[in-house]
């Protein structure tokens, strides 16, 4: 590239960004869809965890209570009630797009006990990898046992076919998830539920008319 060529790429760029940050300003029309993928994401999660919460009541409400191979938490079973209904009715407002800033804080609050009760002193994997900087020596120890129960499998089962629908690989179980959907709710707390496809972006534009 030649000195002029090279003077008019400097002397256009600006120009040029400018122009792509207007077209990204025209996309903005579109940015009801990020708050709504966050709903639509975090729904079915919330769903499926506050339901196995009422599905196997007895089981959580014991392993919340119990010291030695559980969580030792106080009152139990009223914990399991209040967790299991903001995470089913959290899904519900959050598919809906009703109070979605308002259910965003039992639901962080959830998360944040989860991840304290539950995941932190696994570290931040949620699926055991023995390399990278957040490796531990927990999950080193994770792969070792995998690859040992891999090669079993390759000696005496039928492997290919039990790994036709995925490979294997052990759950580390750290705070990865659940400071993942944290951040999303956090998003969805100061954005509310986004334009057109929630229930509070109508009550808010009705109301504000009236």
């Amino acid at each position: 590239m030649n000195k002029q060529l090279l003077s008019v790429v400097i002397e256009k760029t600006p120009g040029m960004i400018l122009l792509i940050l207007k077209w990204f300003d025209k996309a903005k029309f579109l940015d009801f869809l990020a708050p709504l993928a966050l709903r639509l994401y975090l729904a079915p999660v919330l769903w499926m965890a506050g339901s196995k919460k009422f599905t196997n009541f007895s089981s959580t409400a014991e392993w919340f209570g119990n010291s030695e191979w559980g969580l030792g938490l106080p009152l139990p079973y009223l914990l399991v009630i209040l967790v299991g209904l903001v995470e089913v009715l959290g899904a519900l407002f959050l598919l809906l797009g009703i109070g979605v800033r308002l259910i965003s804080i039992p639901l962080m609050l959830v998360m944040i006990g989860a991840a304290v009760t539950v995941h932190l002193k696994n570290g931040w994997l949620a699926i055991a990898t023995g390399s990278g900087i957040f490796a531990t020596d927990r999950t080193i120890g994770a792969i070792e046992r995998l690859d040992m129960a891999k090669t079993i499998l390759k000696d005496y089962g039928n492997y290919e076919w039990l790994t036709e629908n995925g490979n294997f690989v052990v759950l580390n179980n750290g705070i990865e998830f659940a400071a993942t959907y944290f951040i999303m709710l956090l998003v969805l707390f100061f954005m509310g539920g986004g334009r057109f496809v929630s229930i509070d972006y109508w009550l808010a534009k009705k109301y504000s008319e009236a």
